[in-house]
């Protein structure tokens, strides 16, 4: 089994090479697949990775899943609804997962992700990395989002992702959501 830090210099060379045609995409869209058992040490190495990048001359760019769901969430038109529901309830889990879902699932947090791919359309050297895909868990998955952003890719982006590798287009959230083929980018690790 490969480490991380092996995995990341692995994708750093597929990056630098760049993405060829294939039936999947040729869009710069890169996945580091790792055990969700390893988050934590992904959170560790990302400022040596980010430094890493940045020495190499990229112009690094982070766009957090979590905080961005964060700041929807606490934007939300329904977010005394669901506190003053919470504190009435508080083990209601399911009706508040599905709330939650509904919010997220109606293109707020892929729209924020769009915004961020268009402000480095015209950067040089400028690379994406999206981190926190874990907070995604019970709402959704990148893939979702992914699929509907296609053909906005102009600057590598790497996507942390928490789970398996179950073939060479397929990807298991969390090492426990059933496999999915939907993605358009290339894999490493996992």
């Amino acid at each position: 089994m490969s480490s991380l830090n092996d995995d990341f210099k692995e994708l750093l060379e597929r990056i630098r090479h760049g993405r060829e045609l294939s039936h999947a995409s040729f869009e710069p869209i890169y996945y580091l697949v790792f055990p969700p058992s390893k988050i934590l040490e992904v959170k560790r190495q990302m400022p040596a990775w980010t430094a890493k990048l940045k020495n190499e001359g990229w112009n690094v760019h982070v766009f957090s899943i979590l905080e961005n769901i964060a700041q929807i969430l606490e934007a939300a038109p329904l977010r005394n609804i669901w506190l003053t529901a919470d504190s009435k309830a508080p083990t209601k889990w399911e009706k508040t997962n599905q709330s939650l879902a509904n919010t997220l699932s109606n293109g707020s947090l892929q729209k924020l992700l769009e915004e961020k791919l268009s402000e480095l359309d015209n950067q040089d050297k400028s690379i994406l990395l999206v981190t926190d895909l874990e907070a995604l868990h019970p709402y959704m998955r990148i893939g979702a989002i992914e699929v509907n952003l296609q053909g906005k890719f102009t600057s590598p982006a790497v996507f942390f992702y928490p789970g398996e590798r179950t073939g060479k287009t397929k990807l298991k959230f969390l090492g426990f959501y059933p496999d999915d083929g939907n993605y358009r980018s290339l894999h490493v690790g996992g």
